[in-house]
């Protein structure tokens, strides 16, 4: 029921970043890469450059690139949104919640993306351009997926038959998706550092964070509210019709030939290294080998308080693992329509700016993890109040669906749940550009980061495999009949298997018992990591 992490919580990559501008004010996507504070510039502009004060131009100049740029993120996020968007349409076909876990694996890439950025970073062909030479096949790929997907993706969903979903085709189809996207991610970050100016490459940030955002918008909110037969007739349309305006057939074909057709004029006109650009004054970005990346990347982990770190970030959301993955699935079994739950997201958007800004300024001083440490009980309690939410949700269900003040109860928990959650993650980040080690930190924090978003991931899926197995049903209407394996026996004998224990309210207390364990044995080892000196957290390496 909300936006997904992968759009919050998105990893960087290991790249030596152009000095933190004050544009650079998005406290969410980009945060984790302003990375540096390095002893000595890694990113250097040419000195007959730095002497020239008419190479300041002002944005005025590049309003072309900073638009590429925006344009290229909002590519990004469609496949994101798409991706999110499945899951709530599996749920209405009633695939199981195994289903769900093994689709879950689509939102890992862009936490695993630092296995092979290093790899981006350093391949390329110098003729063709640093960052073109993986933009160009990767966004064509990207689109001839989706044209794939625009062909096949009715059958893969049973969109007009009565099977089951292939969930398995489905999965493998938007891992690659969002694989491609992640990998299309790092080379216009890359792009970026280079592409503007140095007094106007703190734009990239708010490039990176409103043109995601507003991709993943487009695919998922505004396509599951156009795909709704049922949010057309009533908001839409004079005369009502059984289907939506859309469908994800038709929004994947016009997106795959926008994709072939953006990149195609890109790779012609856009030139990465033109001649004239190189007079302006750009940041030179330097990046290390990938087998050395990978080197550095052992060593820090190898730090005692690094791995200690890395542990306690690891395990931290296990409390909050059923919250997060099960509730806006539930919520959609009991009948809430999918496309108004997407919707619930749109009123979130002011408060996900604001709150980064205002959450900073308690987080700004020598201990931002106290803050971690305040919010996290709150979190476990909106955890425990979600599942009352999905326990009241049938009794509030009318003919004509649910009341306005159901909706409002749901936008208010929503709202408290995104202060705490962004608490957290405004500390954490906070804490992790404390003790990067400022002669690496490229590296430091986009391995930081990575963990962090893996500390989300594994518990979502393990949450989301483990509903079945904890739910438990009986067979009503049938003499010595079970549910467990064999429903199908139940039916023949003219039965009904009715749920008597739900999975997920059991999922939930185990969570909220877990979280607290972890809040009285560990949350404290988590603050006194607060009080390391400064050489805990650094590693030797010979620059």
């Amino acid at each position: 029921m909300e936006l997904s992490e992968t759009i919050i919580h998105k990893s960087g990559r290991q790249r030596k970043s152009a000095p933190a501008s004050a544009h650079m004010s998005d406290g969410e996507t980009k945060l984790s890469d302003m990375e540096d504070g390095d002893d000595q510039p890694l990113l250097r502009t040419l000195d007959s450059e730095d002497r020239n004060p008419k190479t300041q131009r002002g944005i005025r100049g590049e309003l072309g690139s900073v638009c590429l740029l925006l344009f290229l993120y909002v590519l990004q996020g469609v496949p994101l949104g798409l991706a999110g968007s499945i899951p709530l349409i599996m749920q209405s076909k009633n695939v199981s919640y195994k289903d769900q876990a093994f689709f879950s694996f689509v939102f890992w890439p862009f936490s695993l993306k630092l296995l092979w950025a290093p790899m981006v970073d350093a391949v390329y062909l110098q003729r063709f351009g640093r960052r073109k030479s993986w933009l160009v096949p990767t966004q064509y790929l990207l689109g001839l997926f989706m044209l794939y997907l625009s062909f096949t993706v009715d059958s893969l969903l049973q969109t007009k038959g009565q099977g089951e979903p292939d969930v398995l085709t489905l999965t493998v189809a938007f891992f690659m998706l969002a694989f491609l996207a992640a990998t299309q991610d790092i080379a216009v970050d890359g792009w970026a550092l280079t592409m503007l100016s140095r007094e106007n490459v703190g734009y990239a940030s708010t490039c990176n964070s409103v043109g995601q955002t507003a991709g993943y918008f487009l695919g998922n909110v505004l396509f599951l509210a156009l795909e709704s037969a049922d949010f057309c007739n009533k908001y839409l349309r004079f005369e009502p019709r059984e289907k939506g305006m859309v469908t994800l057939s038709d929004f994947l074909f016009f997106w795959g030939i926008l994709f072939m057709v953006s990149t195609t004029l890109v790779a012609i006109i856009k030139k990465e290294n033109n001649k004239q650009e190189k007079k302006k004054k750009r940041v030179r970005e330097e990046t290390q080998g990938v087998m050395e990346t990978y080197r550095l990347l052992f060593s820090i982990v190898k730090l005692p308080a690094v791995f200690t770190f890395c542990g306690l970030l690891l395990t931290a959301k296990i409390g909050f693992s059923a919250a997060d993955a099960v509730t806006g699935l539930k919520l959609v079994e009991a009948g809430v329509p999918k496309e108004q739950l997407a919707l619930l997201a749109v009123p979130m958007v002011p408060l996900q700016i604001l709150l980064p800004l205002i959450i900073s300024k308690y987080t700004a001083g020598p201990r931002p993890l106290d803050v971690f440490y305040k919010a996290f009980p709150l979190r476990l309690l909106i955890g425990l109040e979600y599942a009352l939410l999905v326990w009241w949700t049938p009794s509030v269900k009318q003919d004509g669906g649910f009341p306005v003040y159901y909706f409002a109860v749901v936008l208010l928990s929503y709202t408290v749940h995104q202060v705490a959650l962004y608490s957290m993650y405004v500390a954490t980040m906070a804490f992790h550009a404390k003790v990067s080690d400022p002669v690496i930190g490229g590296t430091y924090m986009t391995l930081l980061n990575t963990v962090t978003n893996l500390g989300g991931n594994w518990p979502s899926t393990v949450a989301l495999w483990l509903v079945d197995p904890l739910t438990s049903k009986e067979c009503q209407g049938a003499v010595a009949q079970g549910c467990g394996t064999m429903e199908e026996l139940c039916s023949k004998e003219g039965g009904v298997c009715v749920v008597t224990l739900d999975g997920y309210y059991v999922e939930s207390l185990v969570c909220a018992a877990i979280g607290l364990a972890w809040w009285f044995l560990l949350g404290k080892r988590l603050k006194r990591l607060q009080d390391e000196s400064p050489s805990a957290w650094h590693c030797r390496v010979t620059k």
